[in-house]
């Protein structure tokens, strides 16, 4: 995991998940009022209807015995299927504030440590140029998925999901209708991991003498891609460790069987880290969780495009949902005559103004109101681009004029997302081996337009605001505050 050695997380059951769980724990120092909010009413909220309780299921009571055989025995969660999450870990008693819910200890954990002592050490120490943490923990997750019942693993690589809902995973048709910042970054994750693989062939070759049957047959594409998405998925953080037979980068992914059960929500806040002197991944709740809840973790304070590409699933009530802009989109209703319009977008570029501008639940940020506001700079007051990057109000008419283009944007916006939406509803129809990857696309572009929708509400108000105020010669409204 990339992050912080100490992570923010958390409980609550307001928010509901869309795609595969997943067990990464991420940095968040920040928690919006609306979690608070939230998180007050849930602790009055009923116990949820259709949960089912799957501690008695095979793989489970497999992996509880696993998990006791390497000194670790949960007392305060059992295993469980939620309407909305899916599986996740749901409390056995009341879990009080600052209460130790989870202590696994380093025993439990599969790190490039436990690689290195495995079969795969040999090999790996040998080889150059030095194989990246990465690869090895993917090396291990294939190796010992092929072992089968013989791996030592088993209890754990039993309970991973089959398969993965990131964007390197799903269809290119369906790729194809992602919102185009997400698309873009989805086509990047893909060739990357393709690059991964193909330079790491040589290296799975090496491997052949520990196996009976041919090597390309069990270092497959598939199989490879399997073990990337378990490790970018589900890993937990640990402090940057050195191992002298693997290359520089960053030894900070381990997995944590049973802990990675837990689900993501934007809402909720607990404490998690790696205890040294007890030699535990620990999680500690920051408020209370009655019996019989989900227990949730937070991932970090992610918009929805960003848990669909790390993660693979949309979260329907989550704060952080945007919209984002693109430099098409950007400039699409400005007039094609403004001969300043180049040296505009440069220094936009060239002062970080010009990606991540965006649309929230509370109207454009602050970032792409002054994007438009510089590109809607008359040429008389083109001198005055350094105090628009500072926020000042330069003109009524440059005021009026980007919020209108910000009206128009966020229309143009709102009639893609409709579009889309009627394209993969028919697509439903037609594609029905499709339908579980189009309808976890159809969920983010629901959520995104509804934040579309929040936006044009905004607008409009402050423009009709805006309109009022200039009439009585006052001060023209803010506008933008995410």
């Amino acid at each position: 995991m990339r992050g912080s050695p100490k992570t923010l997380l958390g409980f609550g059951t307001k928010c509901t998940l869309w795609g595969t769980a997943s067990g990464q724990i991420k940095l968040d120092r920040k928690r919006p009022k609306q979690a608070l909010l939230e998180f007050g009413s849930w602790a009055k909220s009923s116990v949820p209807q259709g949960t089912v309780n799957e501690s008695y299921k095979s793989e489970f009571i497999e992996l509880k015995k696993w998990l006791k055989d390497r000194k670790f025995e949960d007392r305060n969660l059992t295993p469980a299927h939620f309407p909305g999450t899916g599986r996740g870990l749901m409390s056995r008693t009341v879990l009080r504030e600052g209460q130790m819910i989870i202590s696994l200890p380093e025993s439990c954990l599969l790190t490039t440590e436990t690689v290195i002592r495995s079969y795969l050490g040999v090999y790996i120490t040998k080889w150059k140029p030095r194989p990246s943490p990465l690869l090895a923990l993917c090396t291990f997750l294939v190796s010992e998925r092929h072992a089968g019942d013989h791996s030592l693993w088993k209890p754990y690589l039993q309970i991973l999901p089959k398969t993965y809902t990131c964007p390197v995973c799903l269809e290119p048709e369906v790729v194809n209708l992602l919102p185009k910042p997400l698309k873009a970054k989805g086509e990047e994750q893909r060739a990357h991991v393709q690059k991964l693989f193909t330079s790491s062939r040589d290296f799975f070759s090496s491997l052949q003498p520990l196996f009976a049957e041919s090597i390309d047959n069990i270092f497959s594409y598939s199989a490879f891609l399997w073990a990337w998405c378990t490790v970018n998925t589900r890993a937990v953080y640990l402090r940057p460790r050195k191992q002298e037979c693997l290359s520089a980068e960053p030894d900070t992914c381990a997995l944590a069987p049973y802990l990675d059960l837990l689900n993501h929500s934007p809402h909720v806040q607990v404490e998690a880290a790696f205890n040294e002197k007890t030699r535990c991944y620990e999680i500690r709740t920051a408020s209370g969780c009655r019996k019989h809840e989900e227990v949730f973790i937070c991932y970090g304070p992610h918009d929805n495009q960003r848990l669909l590409l790390e993660y693979g699933f949309v979260s329907l009530c989550n704060p952080h949902t945007c919209v984002y802009v693109s430099r098409d989109v950007l400039v699409k209703y400005l007039p094609s005559a403004d001969k300043q319009m180049k040296k505009k977008i440069s220094i936009l570029k060239d002062h970080g103004f010009i990606e991540n501008l965006t649309f929230g639940w509370d109207g454009p940020s602050w970032r792409l109101l002054i994007a438009l506001k510089l590109l809607c700079l008359e040429p008389e007051k083109f001198t005055c681009w350094k105090k628009v990057l500072l926020g000042e109000v330069i003109s009524d008419a440059n005021e009026k004029t980007s919020l209108d283009l910000a009206q128009k944007i966020c229309h143009h916006l709102l009639e893609e997302s409709s579009a889309v939406l009627q394209r993969v509803s028919h697509m439903k129809d037609e594609k029905v081996s499709l339908i579980s990857q189009l309808s976890l696309v159809e969920t983010l572009w629901r959520e995104e337009l509804k934040v579309l929708q929040a936006s044009a509400e905004i607008l409009a108000g402050v423009h009709t605001t805006y309109l009022a105020s200039t009439e009585c010669l006052g001060s023209p409204p803010m506008v933008g505050v995410t």
